[in-house]
């Protein structure tokens, strides 16, 4: 390459690039070559390999394979200019990056000043300073493992105190293949081991005692291209434990549930399933309503049982387990496995994509938000090592470990957190079964003299399918099981393999990475990796001394574990990032000694066991070294292994699922609020007239329950005797109604709908939900009027009723209905102040007597009131929106003034007088998040307003509410929106339920939506069959709908 000098001025421009521009690399087009650098060298190692562009690489290969010397300056001058462009956009990345890092530094730094110092004012000087000492102590404590229950005695113990426990456990992972036998490891990169983790995990908790059915909820998929029985909607565990197997009843035992979401007949990665949880959450809300029941029936004395804990694993699970936690008030876990911060880090780090590049790619964003919801709505969230916590859950505004350390001292000594909360994090390693497993003890070497007299069909399968590689099969085994995934490292492993010739002559190299047929079928990043390991395996001539097997089945992974154990081999884990590594467990579980990356999960493990050697992932040098280390000294492969062994079982399955349920036996137990006599509906109790809507009403004091007309209603068969009569029911009526007028004689104090019952509801074959948000409260009106008139025939008859959804308050609904001639009795109920506030109809007194129009559901307030933070968020938000009004605001006019007539319990109203200079909801939510207050952010009516209400709370889960409440289907409910809305617009699209998109309607509402955290089209689920769209906003075109799903007006 003599004489190509504009080869060493692009090289310059690269090395050197912080951001010139082309003309200024083109100035130096005569600068030479600077001692040994190598121009060839550098391309080939550096560049190409640092930014892992396959493209790039087969572009260079092809440039220096060109005889023309003209043609082959043109290539390398083309391909010169590809690589500056991509380290000059790198560089910009890096800088970009680095600028909002330390602008998120600074924010978290001035939230946790604020947030401490609301903290501080009440704690005496003796607390501030036991506070220091406590969380020294509480540091020392989580240096160490977590305290375990291993003696025999102690198991009893633990065991009588859970057995007579009935425990009904969910546990939520979405994507990837799930099935109990025969695991598709290594299929796809969603079907890892996160699968076969959840499994594990639902069939050990199922043998636990005290644990009476834990199910596992995953997609059903009934794709041509999958196997069959990932279409089964449902799938027994076997119980390998049968500690447990007094518990057996009928319905017990642990179970895969699949629920049938997102595109029919297609077997789609994860990132297009975010469209569809809403649909996910409706069925698995379905399943769990009727698995209460069942299991109510048989050992709940015919009380429902509610899942005890709803468990999610990964962001997609996650959203999910808040979204059903919030419809049942019932504690939720989460277990991230991997987190979505951590790897758009590790992704701009690469810097061949940006920002937005990374998020179109992976949905990034979406997933990000969805875990800072984890945070937001779990009691506890379980990780697999402490440097989870402290490395990758700390990046994310949720959570901060200084702040949950004051608040963890503040609750135990029972200290106001000023309405301020943060997740319990605790390490709960993932476990194995190990009653299975028997460590071979055998020689390789004294096997293979006596083979010729042993049959060979006695060994696995898959025992020949690996020995064929090698040619001298009597040397240790070096095995890596992973994915061709460049993040599993395992190019360097081969090349640090392949540049050691005594690590060489040592040992042989087995890599079993998934299943095959052609390289050519996979996926472009694993066919680059797999084409990558070929090609060295040529480079450095290691036929004969590499495995590389194309097939291989999950039950004999076991079989390849003992092999690698009975040749005196290692197990390496030599990955980048390793969230846990749970194959390390597996491997030591066998006699194998250990390498493993120094970054994550496998830190934990070797301290706990000491059966190995930690290396750096980015130095082949070291990984080289470690094996070479343990390959040749037999005593320290001796001593790992036996340490191994001795230590195992404390990562066994029982060890794991004890300081599980423990952790889940300290959290305060939650479910739905109501009584039970209104879960299930009486078939009995309806009234004669099917035109009545919500007419029931419960006196507290009489303990009655009468229709307005006199007629008898479920509850009142006591009074038999006394309704006779229709001057006795008359009598009882007036009662009634005195009672009413008194509790209510203004709009400020509504009745109580504590135990309110719904008879009406059984009749509705559906159920309209008005939940526009248009510009002006005239058009709210016009629509509700057309969708109440495409009802038809069906309204009078009963067979529809309709509900308002909005953010309106229940005094502004009053007022729109007068003025528009509507009366609350058309309403079956009233979802207000965007969802945390629910509304039924009251009875109206006869002519001339007053009282309230509306009964509140008191019981959704305190359904609602989970990490609430009441006072101390008010606060908070008044002297947010001051200082925004500081710094942004004109003279004269405010941005946010507090709205004092629109503020309820669970709403905290803003006039936002100013949309232009009020930050986004992105912004808000962020802020509150770093204070460790839990709120839903909404603008709303056109961005006029601002609510802040709790953090489960929205119109979309008000609506599951109302559907578990009323024990119907949501199937039944059809929700008619705009093109746009308020920013909890994209809630009410997708499910099971209806959606019509009405045209034309609230199209300025898009300006609400236009800096969101993730684009509104990740969210929008346009293949679904439950969402249409009208041509217009009219009569005919609503009815044309409602006519595509089978409603008839």
């Amino acid at each position: 390459m003599a004489g190509n000098d504009w080869i060493n001025s692009y090289l310059e421009a690269i090395l050197e690039s912080v951001g010139p521009g082309i003309d200024d690399a083109k100035s130096s087009l005569l600068l030479r070559e600077r001692g040994r650098f190598s121009p060839s060298r550098y391309f080939v190692e550096e560049v190409i390999t640092g930014f892992d562009e396959t493209d790039l690489h087969r572009s260079w290969v092809r440039a220096t394979s060109t005889r023309n010397s003209q043609e082959r300056n043109t290539r390398l001058e083309n391909l010169s200019w590809r690589i500056w462009n991509l380290a000059r956009k790198k560089k910009q990345l890096e800088n970009e990056e680095a600028q909002r890092n330390a602008k998120r530094h600074l924010e978290r730094e001035k939230g946790r000043r604020e947030a401490t110092a609301d903290m501080s004012e009440d704690l005496s000087e003796g607390e501030k300073g036991d506070t220091v000492s406590d969380l020294a102590v509480h540091s020392d404590s989580n240096k160490g493992r977590m305290r375990r229950i291993s003696s025999v005695d102690m198991m009893e113990n633990w065991a009588s105190q859970f057995k007579e426990k009935k425990l009904y456990i969910v546990l939520i992972s979405l994507h990837g293949l799930i099935r109990g036998e025969n695991m598709e490891l290594g299929r796809d990169s969603d079907t890892g081991g996160q699968v076969k983790y959840v499994v594990e995990l639902a069939r050990a908790l199922g043998a636990m005692p005290g644990v009476y059915r834990v199910d596992l909820l995953t997609r059903q998929v009934s794709a041509p291209d999958v196997d069959c029985s990932y279409g089964e909607p449902a799938e027994m565990l076997s119980l390998t434990n049968t500690e447990g197997a007094h518990e057996l009843g009928e319905s017990s035992g642990a179970y895969i549930v699949r629920i049938p979401f997102g595109p029919r007949n297609k077997y789609v990665p994860k990132e297009q399933l975010w469209p569809h949880i809403s649909e996910f959450v409706d069925g698995a809300l379905g399943h769990i309503l009727q698995m209460s029941k069942i299991l109510g029936e048989q050992i709940g004395g015919g009380q429902p049982v509610w899942p005890v804990a709803i468990h999610g694993h990964y962001a997609d699970a996650g959203d999910s387990a808040a979204l059903l936690s919030g419809a049942l008030n019932v504690p939720m876990l989460f277990t991230g496995h991997s987190l979505g911060r951590d790897k758009l880090e590790q992704l701009l780090k690469q810097g061949r994509l940006s920002r937005e590049e990374i998020d179109t790619t992976y949905k990034i964003m979406r997933r990000i938000e969805a875990e800072e919801l984890c945070l937001d709505a779990s009691e506890i969230i379980i990780t697999s090592t402490r440097q989870e916590i402290e490395e990758q859950w700390r990046l994310y505004d949720g959570f901060d470990p200084v702040i949950e350390r004051k608040l963890r001292v503040r609750m135990k000594r029972g200290v106001s957190c000023h309405g301020r909360f943060m997740p319990r994090m605790t390490v709960i390693p993932p476990g194995m079964e190990f009653h299975h497993i028997v460590p071979h003890d055998g020689d390789m070497d004294a096997e293979l003299e006596g083979h010729e007299d042993h049959n060979a069909t006695t060994d696995p399968p898959i025992w020949s399918e690996i020995m064929r590689f090698f040619t001298n099969r009597r040397k240790p085994m070096i095995l890596a099981l992973a994915r061709p995934d460049p993040k599993k490292n395992l190019t360097t492993l081969v090349k640090a393999f392949g540049e050691c010739r005594p690590l060489r002559d040592l040992a042989n190299l087995t890599l079993i990475m998934g299943n095959r047929d052609d390289i050519d079928e996979m996926s472009t990043t694993n066919a680059s990796v797999l084409i990558s390991i070929l090609k060295m395996i040529d480079k450095y001539d290691l036929y004969g001394q590499v495995a590389y097997p194309k097939h291989h089945k999950q039950s004999e992974v076991p079989d390849i574990y003992r092999l690698a154990a009975k040749t005196k081999g290692v197990f390496i884990n030599p990955a980048f990032i390793e969230p846990f590594g749970l194959t390390l467990i597996e491997a030591a579980a066998y006699g194998l000694p250990i390498v493993a990356t120094k970054n994550g999960g496998p830190v934990d493990i070797i301290k706990t066991l000491d059966n190995g050697l930690l290396i750096d992932p980015h130095d082949q040098q070291s990984i080289a070294h470690a094996l070479l280390k343990l390959v040749a000294d037999k005593q320290l492969w001796a001593k790992c292994r036996q340490n191994g062994l001795k230590n195992i079982h404390l990562f066994s399955w029982t060890e794991h699922c004890k300081t599980y349920l423990s952790r889940i036996a300290s959290c305060k137990p939650r479910q739905p609020n109501w009584r039970r006599s209104e879960f299930a509906l009486d078939s009995e109790s309806e009234s004669d007239s099917p035109g009545d809507s919500l007419r029931d009403i419960q006196d507290i004091s009489l303990n009655l329950k009468l229709s307005l007309d006199g007629e008898k209603t479920e509850g009142s068969n006591a009074l038999d005797d006394t309704l006779d009569s229709e001057e006795n029911a008359n009598d009882l009526k007036s009662r009634v109604e005195n009672a009413v007028s008194k509790l209510s004689k203004s709009m400020e104090k509504v009745q109580d709908a504590g135990n309110l019952q719904f008879p009406a509801i059984k009749r509705r074959k559906y159920i309209f939900v008005i939940a526009v948000d248009c510009d002006a409260v005239s058009g709210l009106l016009e629509i509700i009027k057309l969708v109440v008139q495409s009802a038809g025939d069906h309204r009078s008859a009963g067979s529809i009723g309709f509900v308002i959804s909005t953010a309106l308050t229940i005094s502004e609904i009053n007022s729109l209905l007068e003025s528009g001639g509507l009366s609350p009795k058309d309403f079956d109920a009233f979802i207000c102040n965007s969802g945390s506030e629910i509304y039924y109809p009251s009875t109206s007194s006869e002519d001339g007597v007053a009282g309230s129009p509306f009964v509140q559901d008191s019981d959704y307030s305190s359904h609602i009131e989970y990490r609430w933070g009441g006072e101390g968020l008010r606060n908070t938000l008044v002297r947010w929106a001051a200082s925004i009004n500081e710094k942004k605001g004109q003279e004269g006019r405010l941005i946010f003034s507090p709205d004092e007539s629109a503020s309820t319990t669970h709403c905290c109203a803003f006039k936002v007088n100013d949309l232009s200079l009020a930050p986004p909801v992105k912004e808000i939510r962020k802020l509150m998040r770093i204070q460790a207050l839990r709120c839903h952010v909404i603008y709303c009516q056109n961005g006029t307003r601002l609510n802040v209400i709790p953090v489960l709370a929205s119109r979309s889960q008000a609506l599951r509410y109302l559907y578990v409440r009323w024990h119907t289907e949501l199937s039944k409910f059809g929700v008619f929106v705009g093109e746009y809305g308020d920013t909890d617009y994209e809630g009410l699209l997708g499910g099971v339920h209806k959606t019509v998109i009405l045209k034309g309607v609230c199209i300025d509402a898009g300006k609400l939506h236009a800096n969101r955290s993730y684009p509104l089209e990740h969210v929008m689920p346009f293949d679904s069959p439950n969402m249409v769209q009208a041509d217009g906003c009219n009569l005919e075109d609503i009815k044309a709908s409602l006519g595509k799903f089978g409603i008839k007006g």
